[in-house]
C-alpha cells in the first residue's frame, strides 16, 4: 500500500502530531513500507493454527478467595508522613 503526503498529513492531524512539511515524504514512505509487511502476514497459511496467548504453557495458580480486613492499617499508616482518624493525611489542593 503506497501512502502520499496528503494521506499522512491527515493521519498525523487525526492524531493531533505536528509534522513537519519536509518530514512527510520520509514518513510516508516508512508509513507504506510497515503497512507492505502487515500485508504479507495475510499470505502466512494459518488453517489448523490454535489462537494463542501466550508462547509458554503457563498455567496461573489459583488461591482460595477469602475476604478479610487486611489487619494492617496501623503498620500502613506508620509510614505515613501524616494521618488523620486512620486514614491518610494530605493537603487540600482544591479550592
Amino acid at each position: 500500500m503506497s501512502l502520499d503526503k496528503d494521506i499522512v498529513r491527515n493521519v498525523a492531524f487525526l492524531a493531533r502530531i505536528e509534522v513537519p512539511e519536509d518530514r512527510l515524504d520520509p514518513l510516508a514512505s516508512q508509513l507504506s513500507g510497515i503497512l507492505d509487511w502487515v500485508e504479507q502476514l495475510s499470505d502466512v497459511n494459518t488453517e489448523g493454527t490454535e489462537p494463542m496467548t501466550s508462547v509458554t504453557d503457563a498455567v496461573l495458580r489459583w488461591r482460595e478467595d477469602i475476604v478479610s480486613d487486611g489487619g494492617m492499617c496501623d503498620s500502613i499508616l506508620a509510614n505515613a508522613p501524616e494521618a488523620m482518624d486512620g486514614f491518610f493525611a494530605v493537603p487540600k489542593v482544591v479550592e
